[in-house]
């Protein structure tokens, strides 16, 4: 069983399955856009969501959703700046940012954080070398054609198979340690809905002879839950969550990424107490 290391912390991935939780600190995510984008909102979610359980705090200053207009890394920062230096002394739990800017990561780690979440799939935008030259932990999620699920088709476990092998090739290429890595097979980004059901239903076999790496999934509220039970809006996908996290679990996931933090530790640790009996 792996384990995460990043800065001072080091998660051993055998205990239990461990719980991201998401901040937004922007005016348009998908799903909570607003909700935190003041800063003593975004500080006063995070300490709830700590309290509740969650073992990182993933900031995101920028909207990945469809059709979200980009913002420049100075403004991503100064979304992300003021929150990140408010909880640095405040929780234990370690921080996450959600960026593709190698200029923020850099800013955000020197505040504090101990993970940069990259979403972009790129595999050259200098993101490797900051998390080598720095000792954080870095999150390579599969992205393909962007933030969509229109996909291509085919499939798709070989897709994200074939990208995790190529970043982690380069990885040790660039002296980031495998014990840095966390892979994330991108569910939402750049696949079909059967391709988002794929990556998650036939996890073992996209993991099958892979170094072992931490494994993240993070399908909180994401449009393939409305595509399997009707076009429900985002706030009222928490049980379709459940159900994808929970099947990422039995298959090997290692962090779930989540709105709803109490509803997903108590699930984790549900699956977790049923991956200790399939193993019997």
């Amino acid at each position: 069983m792996p384990v995460f290391r990043f800065k001072d912390y080091q998660f051993d991935l055998s205990e239990r399955t461990r719980i991201m939780g998401i901040l937004n600190v922007t005016p348009d995510s998908f799903s909570d856009g607003g909700k935190f984008y003041d800063t003593d909102d975004a500080v006063a979610h995070a300490l709830e969501m700590a309290r509740l359980g969650a073992d990182i705090i993933d900031i995101g200053g920028q909207s990945t959703r469809p059709g979200s207009t980009p913002v420049s890394w100075q403004e991503e920062w100064e979304r992300i700046k003021p929150v990140l230096e408010a909880l640095k002394t405040k929780v234990d739990a370690p921080i996450s940012v959600d960026t593709f800017y190698p200029e923020v990561a850099l800013r955000a780690i020197s505040a504090g954080a101990s993970i940069i979440n990259d979403v972009s799939g790129s595999l050259e935008n200098g993101m490797i070398e900051v998390a080598a030259r720095t000792g954080v932990g870095l999150v390579m999620m599969h992205c393909g054609g962007g933030s969509d699920d229109s996909g291509s088709g085919g499939d798709a476990v070989e897709m994200v198979r074939g990208y995790f092998l190529t970043a982690l090739e380069k990885a040790r290429a660039q002296g980031l340690g495998l014990d840095q890595i966390c892979l994330d097979p991108g569910v939402g980004f750049g696949k079909d809905r059967a391709g988002d059901l794929q990556v998650v239903a036939q996890l073992p076999r996209l993991l099958e002879g892979l170094p072992e790496a931490a494994v993240l999934v993070g399908a909180s509220r994401k449009r393939v839950i409305a595509s399997c039970c009707g076009d429900i809006p985002a706030n009222e996908r928490l049980p379709g969550t459940i159900a994808i996290h929970t099947v990422a679990i039995w298959n090997g996931a290692h962090i779930i990424r989540v709105h709803d933090v109490a509803e997903g530790v108590q699930a984790a640790r549900v699956a977790d107490a049923l991956r200790a009996y399939k193993k019997l």
